[in-house]
Protein backbone atom coordinates (compact mmCIF):
# COMPACT_ATOMS: atom_id res chain seq x y z
CA UNK A 1 0.00 0.00 0.00
CA UNK A 2 1.22 3.52 -0.77
CA UNK A 3 2.56 5.57 2.12
CA UNK A 4 0.00 8.29 1.39
CA UNK A 5 -3.52 7.02 0.89
CA UNK A 6 -5.86 8.95 -1.36
CA UNK A 7 -9.59 9.23 -0.83
CA UNK A 8 -12.87 10.17 -2.45
CA UNK A 9 -15.29 11.96 -0.10
CA UNK A 10 -19.07 11.64 -0.49
CA UNK A 11 -21.81 13.50 1.43
CA UNK A 12 -18.96 15.79 2.36
CA UNK A 13 -20.75 18.70 4.03
CA UNK A 14 -18.35 21.33 5.35
CA UNK A 15 -15.58 18.73 5.57
CA UNK A 16 -15.50 17.47 9.16
CA UNK A 17 -14.73 13.88 8.19
CA UNK A 18 -12.27 15.06 5.57
CA UNK A 19 -10.26 16.99 8.14
CA UNK A 20 -10.09 13.91 10.35
CA UNK A 21 -8.89 11.70 7.50
CA UNK A 22 -6.41 14.36 6.38
CA UNK A 23 -5.01 14.52 9.91
CA UNK A 24 -4.49 10.76 9.65
CA UNK A 25 -2.38 11.31 6.54
CA UNK A 26 -5.00 10.74 3.83
CA UNK A 27 -5.11 12.95 0.73
CA UNK A 28 -8.61 13.87 -0.49
CA UNK A 29 -8.73 13.95 -4.29
CA UNK A 30 -12.48 14.31 -4.88
CA UNK A 31 -15.38 15.58 -2.75
CA UNK A 32 -19.09 15.90 -3.51
CA UNK A 33 -21.64 18.10 -1.72
CA UNK A 34 -25.03 19.38 -2.82
CA UNK A 35 -25.48 22.21 -0.26
CA UNK A 36 -23.94 25.22 -1.94
CA UNK A 37 -22.83 26.98 1.25
CA UNK A 38 -21.13 23.82 2.54
CA UNK A 39 -19.38 23.37 -0.81
CA UNK A 40 -18.19 26.98 -0.63
CA UNK A 41 -16.89 26.34 2.87
CA UNK A 42 -15.02 23.28 1.64
CA UNK A 43 -13.50 25.19 -1.27
CA UNK A 44 -12.35 27.95 1.07
CA UNK A 45 -10.28 25.44 3.04
CA UNK A 46 -9.12 22.92 0.43
CA UNK A 47 -7.32 22.99 -2.92
CA UNK A 48 -9.36 24.27 -5.84
CA UNK A 49 -10.86 21.53 -7.97
CA UNK A 50 -11.38 18.91 -5.27
CA UNK A 51 -15.00 19.81 -4.48
CA UNK A 52 -17.82 19.26 -6.96
CA UNK A 53 -21.02 21.04 -5.90
CA UNK A 54 -23.32 19.02 -8.11
CA UNK A 55 -25.18 15.77 -8.60
CA UNK A 56 -22.50 13.12 -8.98
CA UNK A 57 -24.38 11.75 -11.99
CA UNK A 58 -23.24 14.78 -13.92
CA UNK A 59 -19.60 14.08 -13.04
CA UNK A 60 -19.24 10.58 -14.44
CA UNK A 61 -17.08 11.73 -17.35
CA UNK A 62 -14.45 13.05 -14.93
CA UNK A 63 -14.32 10.10 -12.53
CA UNK A 64 -11.46 8.44 -14.44
CA UNK A 65 -9.01 11.06 -13.20
CA UNK A 66 -9.29 9.55 -9.70
CA UNK A 67 -7.89 6.20 -10.74
CA UNK A 68 -5.55 4.92 -8.06
CA UNK A 69 -7.38 6.55 -5.16
CA UNK A 70 -7.11 4.51 -1.97
CA UNK A 71 -10.17 5.56 0.00
CA UNK A 72 -13.68 6.85 -0.47
CA UNK A 73 -15.59 8.50 2.37
CA UNK A 74 -18.43 10.94 2.95
CA UNK A 75 -22.11 10.90 2.07
CA UNK A 76 -23.55 12.59 -1.03
CA UNK A 77 -26.88 14.24 -0.15
CA UNK A 78 -28.27 14.17 -3.70
CA UNK A 79 -31.08 11.80 -4.60
CA UNK A 80 -29.73 11.46 -8.10
CA UNK A 81 -26.34 10.19 -7.00
CA UNK A 82 -25.24 7.56 -9.46
CA UNK A 83 -22.07 5.63 -10.08
CA UNK A 84 -23.23 3.83 -13.18
CA UNK A 85 -20.59 3.44 -15.78
CA UNK A 86 -16.83 3.52 -15.47
CA UNK A 87 -15.40 4.12 -12.00
CA UNK A 88 -11.98 3.60 -10.46
CA UNK A 89 -11.30 -0.06 -9.60
CA UNK A 90 -8.28 0.75 -7.41
CA UNK A 91 -9.91 2.91 -4.74
CA UNK A 92 -9.02 1.66 -1.26
CA UNK A 93 -11.64 3.34 0.89
CA UNK A 94 -15.08 4.90 0.59
CA UNK A 95 -16.29 7.01 3.50
CA UNK A 96 -19.58 8.81 3.85
CA UNK A 97 -22.59 9.74 5.93
CA UNK A 98 -25.86 9.65 4.01
CA UNK A 99 -28.54 11.92 5.59
CA UNK A 100 -29.62 10.57 8.96
CA UNK A 101 -33.02 12.18 9.54
CA UNK A 102 -34.91 9.02 8.68
CA UNK A 103 -33.15 7.08 11.42
CA UNK A 104 -32.87 9.71 14.16
CA UNK A 105 -34.79 9.44 17.42
CA UNK A 106 -35.53 13.14 17.03
CA UNK A 107 -37.09 12.69 13.60
CA UNK A 108 -40.72 13.78 13.38
CA UNK A 109 -40.91 13.91 9.63
CA UNK A 110 -43.18 11.96 7.32
CA UNK A 111 -42.52 8.47 6.04
CA UNK A 112 -41.49 9.73 2.60
CA UNK A 113 -38.50 11.48 4.20
CA UNK A 114 -37.46 8.21 5.84
CA UNK A 115 -37.88 6.45 2.51
CA UNK A 116 -35.78 9.08 0.75
CA UNK A 117 -32.92 8.76 3.20
CA UNK A 118 -33.06 4.98 2.90
CA UNK A 119 -32.68 5.41 -0.85
CA UNK A 120 -29.63 7.63 -0.38
CA UNK A 121 -27.97 4.88 1.66
CA UNK A 122 -28.69 2.51 -1.22
CA UNK A 123 -26.97 4.96 -3.55
CA UNK A 124 -23.96 4.93 -1.24
CA UNK A 125 -23.71 1.17 -1.65
CA UNK A 126 -24.01 1.60 -5.39
CA UNK A 127 -20.85 3.67 -5.17
CA UNK A 128 -19.12 0.92 -3.23
CA UNK A 129 -20.21 -1.62 -5.84
CA UNK A 130 -18.77 0.38 -8.72
CA UNK A 131 -15.62 1.72 -7.09
CA UNK A 132 -14.63 -1.47 -5.24
CA UNK A 133 -12.41 0.22 -2.65
CA UNK A 134 -10.30 -1.67 -0.14
CA UNK A 135 -12.57 -0.33 2.59
CA UNK A 136 -15.55 1.93 3.13
CA UNK A 137 -16.81 3.96 6.08
CA UNK A 138 -20.47 4.99 6.31
CA UNK A 139 -21.49 7.20 9.23
CA UNK A 140 -24.98 7.73 10.62
CA UNK A 141 -26.91 8.33 13.85
CA UNK A 142 -26.57 5.86 16.73
CA UNK A 143 -30.21 4.77 16.41
CA UNK A 144 -29.53 3.07 13.09
CA UNK A 145 -26.85 0.99 14.76
CA UNK A 146 -28.67 -0.11 17.90
CA UNK A 147 -32.46 0.29 17.87
CA UNK A 148 -34.54 -2.83 17.38
CA UNK A 149 -36.91 -1.05 15.00
CA UNK A 150 -34.01 -0.56 12.57
CA UNK A 151 -32.69 -4.13 12.88
CA UNK A 152 -34.13 -5.19 9.52
CA UNK A 153 -32.56 -2.12 7.89
CA UNK A 154 -29.16 -2.88 9.45
CA UNK A 155 -29.38 -6.46 8.22
CA UNK A 156 -30.13 -5.27 4.69
CA UNK A 157 -27.05 -3.02 4.75
CA UNK A 158 -24.81 -5.75 6.12
CA UNK A 159 -26.18 -8.27 3.62
CA UNK A 160 -25.66 -5.80 0.78
CA UNK A 161 -22.07 -5.24 1.88
CA UNK A 162 -21.48 -9.00 2.10
CA UNK A 163 -22.82 -9.56 -1.42
CA UNK A 164 -20.37 -6.92 -2.63
CA UNK A 165 -17.50 -8.81 -1.01
CA UNK A 166 -17.11 -6.78 2.19
CA UNK A 167 -17.00 -7.87 5.79
CA UNK A 168 -18.93 -5.07 7.49
CA UNK A 169 -19.60 -4.33 11.14
CA UNK A 170 -21.37 -1.29 12.69
CA UNK A 171 -19.34 0.38 15.46
CA UNK A 172 -21.08 2.80 17.83
CA UNK A 173 -18.58 5.39 19.07
CA UNK A 174 -18.91 8.16 21.66
CA UNK A 175 -17.01 11.27 20.61
CA UNK A 176 -16.03 12.05 24.22
CA UNK A 177 -13.75 9.00 24.21
CA UNK A 178 -11.76 10.40 21.29
CA UNK A 179 -10.94 13.89 22.52
CA UNK A 180 -14.23 15.62 21.65
CA UNK A 181 -15.92 17.67 24.41
CA UNK A 182 -19.35 16.56 23.26
CA UNK A 183 -21.57 13.61 24.17
CA UNK A 184 -22.18 12.66 20.56
CA UNK A 185 -22.69 8.99 19.71
CA UNK A 186 -22.63 7.88 16.08
CA UNK A 187 -22.55 4.59 14.24
CA UNK A 188 -19.85 3.85 11.67
CA UNK A 189 -20.44 0.98 9.27
CA UNK A 190 -16.93 -0.12 8.37
CA UNK A 191 -16.40 -2.59 5.57
CA UNK A 192 -13.18 -4.30 4.45
CA UNK A 193 -12.97 -5.91 1.02
CA UNK A 194 -12.20 -9.63 0.77
CA UNK A 195 -11.69 -9.89 4.52
CA UNK A 196 -11.81 -13.38 6.00
CA UNK A 197 -10.81 -12.35 9.51
CA UNK A 198 -13.11 -14.23 11.94
CA UNK A 199 -12.05 -11.80 14.69
CA UNK A 200 -12.48 -8.62 12.66
CA UNK A 201 -14.72 -6.85 15.18
CA UNK A 202 -12.43 -7.80 18.08
CA UNK A 203 -9.33 -6.54 16.27
CA UNK A 204 -11.04 -3.31 15.26
CA UNK A 205 -12.21 -2.58 18.79
CA UNK A 206 -8.67 -3.08 20.06
CA UNK A 207 -7.43 -0.65 17.44
CA UNK A 208 -10.09 1.89 18.38
CA UNK A 209 -8.94 1.63 22.00
CA UNK A 210 -5.45 2.69 20.91
CA UNK A 211 -6.81 6.01 19.73
CA UNK A 212 -8.91 6.91 22.74
CA UNK A 213 -7.98 10.13 24.53
CA UNK A 214 -9.49 12.20 27.33
CA UNK A 215 -11.49 15.19 26.13
CA UNK A 216 -11.17 18.56 27.88
CA UNK A 217 -14.17 20.01 29.69
CA UNK A 218 -16.07 22.78 27.93
CA UNK A 219 -14.47 25.28 30.30
CA UNK A 220 -10.98 24.02 29.44
CA UNK A 221 -11.77 23.91 25.73
CA UNK A 222 -13.21 27.41 25.43
CA UNK A 223 -11.12 29.28 28.03
CA UNK A 224 -8.78 30.95 25.54
CA UNK A 225 -11.61 32.33 23.38
CA UNK A 226 -12.87 34.83 25.93
CA UNK A 227 -16.31 36.36 26.27
CA UNK A 228 -18.78 36.49 23.40
CA UNK A 229 -18.26 39.47 21.13
CA UNK A 230 -14.55 39.84 21.84
CA UNK A 231 -11.78 39.55 19.23
CA UNK A 232 -11.37 35.75 19.40
CA UNK A 233 -15.07 35.06 19.90
CA UNK A 234 -16.94 37.54 17.68
CA UNK A 235 -19.67 35.51 15.96
CA UNK A 236 -22.54 35.65 18.43
CA UNK A 237 -26.06 34.23 18.36
CA UNK A 238 -28.69 36.77 19.43
CA UNK A 239 -31.66 34.39 19.84
CA UNK A 240 -33.43 35.20 23.12
CA UNK A 241 -33.60 32.78 26.05
CA UNK A 242 -36.97 32.74 27.82
CA UNK A 243 -38.34 30.75 30.76
CA UNK A 244 -40.86 27.95 30.26
CA UNK A 245 -44.07 28.52 32.23
CA UNK A 246 -44.60 24.76 32.62
CA UNK A 247 -41.08 23.38 32.96
CA UNK A 248 -40.39 19.66 32.68
CA UNK A 249 -38.43 18.88 35.82
CA UNK A 250 -35.46 16.53 36.12
CA UNK A 251 -32.90 15.95 38.87
CA UNK A 252 -30.18 17.70 36.88
CA UNK A 253 -30.31 21.42 36.04
CA UNK A 254 -28.94 20.46 32.62
CA UNK A 255 -31.73 18.01 31.79
CA UNK A 256 -35.45 18.62 31.61
CA UNK A 257 -37.01 21.63 29.89
CA UNK A 258 -36.81 24.80 31.99
CA UNK A 259 -36.51 27.17 29.05
CA UNK A 260 -38.48 27.60 25.84
CA UNK A 261 -37.10 26.11 22.66
CA UNK A 262 -34.90 23.05 22.37
CA UNK A 263 -31.60 24.73 23.16
CA UNK A 264 -30.49 23.51 26.58
CA UNK A 265 -27.89 24.83 29.02
CA UNK A 266 -24.39 23.36 28.85
CA UNK A 267 -22.60 22.25 31.99
CA UNK A 268 -19.24 23.87 31.27
CA UNK A 269 -17.50 21.70 33.88
CA UNK A 270 -18.36 18.60 31.84
CA UNK A 271 -19.19 18.00 28.17
CA UNK A 272 -21.80 19.47 25.83
CA UNK A 273 -24.65 17.38 24.52
CA UNK A 274 -24.81 16.80 20.77
CA UNK A 275 -24.72 20.08 18.85
CA UNK A 276 -27.76 19.96 16.54
CA UNK A 277 -27.85 21.05 12.92
CA UNK A 278 -30.83 23.20 13.89
CA UNK A 279 -28.64 25.66 15.82
CA UNK A 280 -28.81 29.35 15.05
CA UNK A 281 -32.07 30.21 16.82
CA UNK A 282 -33.72 29.03 20.03
CA UNK A 283 -32.42 25.49 19.46
CA UNK A 284 -28.87 26.70 20.07
CA UNK A 285 -27.39 25.47 23.39
CA UNK A 286 -26.42 28.17 25.86
CA UNK A 287 -23.99 28.91 28.69
CA UNK A 288 -23.66 31.20 31.69
CA UNK A 289 -21.19 33.78 30.43
CA UNK A 290 -20.13 34.92 33.91
CA UNK A 291 -19.61 31.36 35.16
CA UNK A 292 -17.65 30.37 32.04
CA UNK A 293 -15.50 33.47 31.54
CA UNK A 294 -16.16 35.69 34.56
CA UNK A 295 -15.99 35.55 38.36
CA UNK A 296 -19.29 33.81 39.14
CA UNK A 297 -18.83 30.90 41.56
CA UNK A 298 -21.87 28.94 40.42
CA UNK A 299 -23.83 28.50 37.20
CA UNK A 300 -26.98 30.66 37.27
CA UNK A 301 -28.95 27.70 35.91
CA UNK A 302 -28.10 25.68 39.03
CA UNK A 303 -29.58 28.35 41.30
CA UNK A 304 -32.67 28.63 39.13
CA UNK A 305 -33.18 24.87 39.21
CA UNK A 306 -32.86 24.85 43.01
CA UNK A 307 -35.55 27.51 43.24
CA UNK A 308 -37.91 25.53 41.01
CA UNK A 309 -37.35 22.40 43.08
CA UNK A 310 -37.93 24.01 46.50
CA UNK A 311 -40.80 26.19 45.27
CA UNK A 312 -39.13 29.51 46.00
CA UNK A 313 -39.33 30.37 42.29
CA UNK A 314 -42.61 30.39 40.37
CA UNK A 315 -41.91 30.00 36.65
CA UNK A 316 -43.22 32.75 34.41
CA UNK A 317 -42.69 33.72 30.81
CA UNK A 318 -39.96 36.32 30.62
CA UNK A 319 -36.48 36.74 29.27
CA UNK A 320 -33.60 35.11 31.14
CA UNK A 321 -30.85 37.31 32.61
CA UNK A 322 -28.22 38.58 30.19
CA UNK A 323 -25.46 36.39 31.58
CA UNK A 324 -27.18 33.44 29.90
CA UNK A 325 -26.51 33.47 26.16
CA UNK A 326 -26.33 31.09 23.19
CA UNK A 327 -23.00 29.57 22.23
CA UNK A 328 -21.19 31.46 19.49
CA UNK A 329 -20.14 30.11 16.11
CA UNK A 330 -16.54 30.18 17.32
CA UNK A 331 -17.41 28.06 20.34
CA UNK A 332 -19.40 25.60 18.22
CA UNK A 333 -16.41 25.28 15.88
CA UNK A 334 -14.18 24.32 18.79
CA UNK A 335 -16.67 21.88 20.27
CA UNK A 336 -16.83 20.11 16.89
CA UNK A 337 -12.99 20.16 16.82
CA UNK A 338 -12.70 22.13 13.59
CA UNK A 339 -9.57 24.29 13.40
CA UNK A 340 -10.16 27.77 14.82
CA UNK A 341 -9.20 29.32 11.49
CA UNK A 342 -11.51 27.14 9.40
CA UNK A 343 -13.43 29.42 7.06
CA UNK A 344 -17.22 28.94 6.93
CA UNK A 345 -19.38 30.42 4.18
CA UNK A 346 -23.04 31.46 4.30
CA UNK A 347 -25.21 33.36 6.77
CA UNK A 348 -25.11 32.54 10.47
CA UNK A 349 -27.94 30.03 10.24
CA UNK A 350 -26.26 28.15 7.40
CA UNK A 351 -22.95 28.14 9.25
CA UNK A 352 -24.51 26.73 12.43
CA UNK A 353 -26.17 24.05 10.27
CA UNK A 354 -22.87 23.08 8.65
CA UNK A 355 -21.19 22.82 12.03
CA UNK A 356 -24.00 20.76 13.57
CA UNK A 357 -24.18 18.41 10.57
CA UNK A 358 -20.47 17.62 10.68
CA UNK A 359 -18.73 14.61 12.13
CA UNK A 360 -16.37 15.94 14.83
CA UNK A 361 -12.93 16.10 13.23
CA UNK A 362 -11.16 14.31 16.08
CA UNK A 363 -13.68 11.47 16.00
CA UNK A 364 -13.20 11.12 12.24
CA UNK A 365 -9.44 11.09 12.77
CA UNK A 366 -9.73 8.17 15.21
CA UNK A 367 -11.89 6.27 12.70
CA UNK A 368 -9.40 6.95 9.90
CA UNK A 369 -6.39 5.84 11.95
CA UNK A 370 -8.19 2.67 13.03
CA UNK A 371 -9.11 1.71 9.47
CA UNK A 372 -5.61 2.50 8.22
CA UNK A 373 -4.06 0.45 11.05
CA UNK A 374 -6.23 -2.50 10.10
CA UNK A 375 -5.45 -2.20 6.40
CA UNK A 376 -1.76 -2.09 7.29
CA UNK A 377 -2.14 -5.27 9.33
CA UNK A 378 -1.51 -3.63 12.71
CA UNK A 379 -3.93 -5.82 14.65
Amino acid sequence: MNNTLTAVSLFTGAGGMDIGFERAGVKIIFANEMMSEAAQTYNANHPVGVMVNDDIYNQLDTIDRYEGADLVFGGPPCQGFSVAGKMNPDVDLIIGGPPCQGFSNANRQKNHIISMNNSLVKEYFRAVKEIRPKAFVMENVKALGVLEKWESVRKKYLDRASKLGYLCVPFVLNATEYGVSQKRERVFFIGIKDCGDPFFEYHMRNLFDKHKTIAPTIRELLASLGKAGTDKNPNTCTAKITFATSPIMRKSPYSGMYFNGQGRPINVDEYANTLPASMGGNKTPFVDEEYLYGDAKEDWVVDYHKGLVDGSIVPEFKEAPGRLRRITINEAIRIQTFPDDYIFKGNKGKIYTQIGNAVPCKLAEAVAKTVIDYLNGCQ
